[in-house]
């Protein structure tokens, strides 16, 4: 019998195992005491939210080999502005610093705009401490983008392509399966997934 677990990652913790720096996602499940847990896929350190747990190796492929190309939606908040031609290359591909071959096609759309003022009180400590010598009147964008592949660091180097800084990184969706809104970052509950 396969455990399965959908997780709301914090700020700050890594998907892995063991760290010698940082807290890991695994910290949050030792009470379960099943060495046979990891997480399926990875999110870097300063990007919260949907993660799977899971000691279903083949499941844990299927969701996250490129091969399967699962929809990855996240919520970003980044300094700078998206133009209609920005949101082009997103979408259409565009390519990154060190690769051969543009991004696959993607789809994104804008929410709000605000202004790095009105934005820094909600980001957590650490960016805030980052973005302080930035401009009280920077430009701040909002909005959903959703990927098919999961090349390290993938959201913050596309729209550092097109002149964002990314302060903000949430994942909400992988596939059908949406992140429970109920859930606070660190919580977890087990869920059952529809097999195919």
């Amino acid at each position: 019998m396969y455990h399965y677990y959908m997780f709301n990652k914090p700020y700050g913790c890594v998907c892995a195992r063991r760290d010698d720096r940082y807290p890991t996602v695994m910290d949050y499940f030792t009470a379960l005491n099943n060495e046979n847990l990891s997480p399926a896929g990875r999110l870097d350190r300063a990007t919260e939210g949907l993660l799977f747990i899971t000691d279903d190796g083949v499941w844990n492929q299927e969701m996250t080999h490129p091969s399967h190309k699962k929809e990855k939606t996240y919520e970003f908040a980044a300094m700078g502005t998206l133009s209609p031609e920005d949101i082009r290359q997103l979408e259409n591909g565009l390519l990154l610093k060190g690769a051969r071959a543009l991004t696959a096609p993607a789809r994104v759309r804008i929410a709000r705009t605000s202004v790095l003022s009105d934005v820094l009180p909600s980001l957590h400590p650490e960016i805030q401490e980052k973005s302080r010598h930035n401009r009280p009147d920077h430009p701040v964008v909002f909005g959903q983008i959703t990927i098919t592949e999961g090349k390290k660091h993938q959201i913050r180097r596309m729209l550092k392509a097109v002149r964002c800084c990314v302060i903000s990184l949430k994942r909400i969706s992988i596939d059908s399966i949406s992140l429970d809104e109920s859930l606070k970052p660190g919580e977890w509950k087990p869920f059952f997934p529809s097999k195919r």
